[in-house]
């Protein structure tokens, strides 16, 4: 969308045209990295571009919506598949059966209390849990369901790590005496070019120190351009920077037009003039991390 991230992307691409015109910089080198698939799967596009491609940047800027305020950490993303069994049977005798939508229904509520017992992070908040997909397996609507699976989106903060989200969400199903499994996911697909990718659906958490170089350089472009200090925050989404900051430790920061809470609605719009500021900050950021000469 407009905002997510549209915006941001055309910022990114004149702030590298600014730069481009004016010569600069004249050492150092600015890359543009327009990667795919990150909103099934980030960070994917981004490994692909360290991994294989050999790009490893110094510093990562994030151009996703922070409502042109720097965001420096994120929390993690993990998607879990909880699968229930029951026993199937023909629905004008469920006596006869074992329905696993209704042993589903327990572990459900069982769940909801879960996510009100998470970790919490002093600056990224707590985790967070929610399920978000139910399907169930029948041989028709008049049986009695032998399967249902669960897509649980399980939010990590800070200190929370997967074998741990996986074993608050195993003892659910232990404490409910449920015949029952949990997974981490994965996704697999073609991209547009028809390169295969997969990567198990976890994501991790992430935040630089507020007074790390490239956070204080930000500021100082935001503030140069701007004519204010930007805030210093933390986006609720996940970005690009679950691989680059997370995984690959490579020192990561965002800032980009448009108002995240707009991000993924019916009517996502960014202002030009945010365009335009962000592609003048990416600039001044630039000439401030690289060297002035050759």
């Amino acid at each position: 969308g407009a905002c997510d991230m549209k915006g941001g992307l055309a910022a990114m691409v004149y702030g590298a045209h600014l730069l481009h015109r004016a010569g600069l910089p004249r050492g150092g080198r600015v890359v543009v990295a327009c990667v795919v698939q990150e909103e099934p799967s980030e960070g994917l596009g981004s490994r692909i571009l360290i991994e294989e491609e050999g790009v490893r940047p110094d510093w990562v800027l994030i151009a996703e919506p922070s409502d042109l305020q720097i965001a420096r950490g994120q929390r993690g993303r993990l998607e879990l598949q909880v699968t229930v069994h029951g026993r199937s049977a023909h629905a004008s005798q469920p006596h006869l059966g074992e329905n696993a939508v209704y042993a589903a229904a327990r572990l459900v509520f069982g769940l909801e209390l879960l996510a009100g017992q998470l970790g919490d992070d002093p600056f990224l908040g707590p985790g967070t849990l929610a399920v978000t997909e139910i399907r169930s397996q029948a041989g028709s609507r008049n049986a009695i369901p032998d399967r249902c699976d669960l897509i649980v989106d399980r939010r990590l903060t800070l200190g929370e790590t997967e074998a741990m989200a996986l074993a608050e969400v195993q003892r659910v199903i232990t404490r409910e005496g449920i015949r029952a499994e949990v997974q981490v996911t994965e996704y697999a697909a073609a991209s547009y070019t028809g390169y295969f990718c997969r990567a198990r659906e976890f994501y991790a958490p992430w935040v630089i120190e507020e007074d790390h170089p490239l956070v204080t350089a930000l500021a100082r472009a935001a503030k140069a351009q701007l004519g204010k200090r930007p805030r210093v925050s933390y986006w609720q989404f996940s970005t690009e920077g679950t691989y680059t900051a997370g995984v690959a430790g490579i020192p990561t920061v965002g800032f980009g037009p448009g108002d995240p809470r707009l991000a993924h609605t019916s009517d996502e719009w960014v202002t030009l003039d945010d365009v335009c500021a962000a592609a003048e900050v990416y600039a001044r950021l630039a000439v401030e991390l690289l060297p002035s000469d050759t």
